[in-house]
């Protein structure tokens, strides 16, 4: 519970963080905290959730380093400690995460666990890249490690209504994505071009295939679940329609798209997708589905659509608008999560 604790430590200082940036009045007011919006929510927040459930499915005290290292790191970044500390020990983490993957790969060398071990590769990368160069040259290189990491998730999760293609896509799209994420530290344009690719491809794989379209109309956890999984896949389209069209983003608008189009529209969504499935596994107690978490999700894919409006039209108001109501939504979520843990 404390490394949950400490990820939505970094969860609400990197609102706070994207309140800052949307130029809005937000509780702490630090332009540090503001420049470090991306790493604390990417590495802190869902670095900590990920690692912490494949340190628990290894089951090795040892393995909670990953998790706790991130977590360090990330609130290391939010004092007034050094920075160069903050990324090093983020870095450790990473190290350790993948150290992990690759233990779980030992255990069971299957292609599922293959493509995770890929995915904590690129935090190595992603955080290795981050002491020399701007957040703007790394954003590939994080979004890898989180579209990677949640596929995997996908094909483990539905390998029964994915059928026995399930872990060759997978290990597909990854392959893709991994060699254009890396491309695009040479060729930035044309990396990002075909990383563009490799999203919309992984986005139409998971919309095809996965669960969603099979459950919507079902009810209850089924019906949120699809919900959820569908929006967060069409943020990723979206996304990689924007990198395949532009290439590397030089214009505000469309950099906001692809970086949160991705880790807001796909990883929160997945997020929200996955808590009742997940979540129980990783705090030790039951998190039941409830109606009222269809709130959130609604708030988050509205605000979203209406923030990418207005950011690429470059219409302030509707930016900060929907910027608002994405924050609002993630804070909503997480006050029904400890709600629905407190209910029990």
């Amino acid at each position: 519970m404390t490394l949950i604790a400490l990820a939505g430590l970094s969860l609400l200082t990197g609102l706070n963080a994207g309140l800052l940036r949307l130029g809005l009045w937000a509780p702490v007011i630090s332009d540090r905290i503001a420049d470090l919006h991306g790493p604390v929510m990417v590495l802190g927040f869902m670095g900590t959730l990920i690692s912490l459930e494949r340190a628990q499915a290894l089951r090795n005290p040892l393995a909670y380093l990953a998790p706790g290292l991130f977590a360090l790191g990330s609130l290391v970044l939010l004092t007034g400690l050094p920075v160069a500390l903050g990324k090093l020990l983020l870095l450790d983490g990473a190290i350790a995460f993948l150290v992990v993957t690759l233990a779980l790969w030992r255990r069971a060398p299957l292609g599922l666990v293959a493509a995770q071990v890929l995915a904590a590769l690129f935090t190595v990368l992603a955080s290795v890249s981050w002491l020399f160069a701007e957040m703007p040259s790394v954003v590939i290189l994080l979004a890898a490690f989180l579209v990677i990491a949640i596929g995997s998730e996908r094909a483990e999760l539905a390998q029964l209504t994915m059928g026995r293609r399930a872990v060759p896509m997978l290990l597909a799209v990854s392959g893709f994505l991994a060699v254009a994420a890396a491309l695009s530290l040479a060729l930035p344009d044309w990396g990002a071009r075909a990383f563009g690719l490799g999203c919309l491809i992984t986005a139409a794989w998971l919309i095809r295939d996965d669960v969603g379209r099979r459950m919507i109309r079902s009810k209850g956890l089924r019906r949120f679940n699809a919900a959820a999984l569908l929006a967060g896949n069409v943020w990723l389209g979206l996304a990689g329609v924007v990198w395949f069209v532009v290439g590397q983003p030089t214009s505000a608008g469309a950099y906001d798209t692809v970086v949160h189009g991705v880790f807001l529209g796909f990883g929160m969504s997945m997020i929200m997708a996955h808590a009742p499935i997940i979540f129980p596994a990783v705090i030790g107690r039951p998190l039941p589905y409830r109606a009222p978490m269809w709130v959130p999700l609604v708030l988050l894919n509205a605000g979203l659509a209406v923030r990418f409006a207005g950011a690429l039209s470059q219409t302030t108001l509707a930016y900060q608008v929907g910027g608002t109501l994405t924050v609002a939504a993630v804070l909503l979520f997480a006050l029904t999560v400890v709600v629905s843990v407190v209910r029990g």
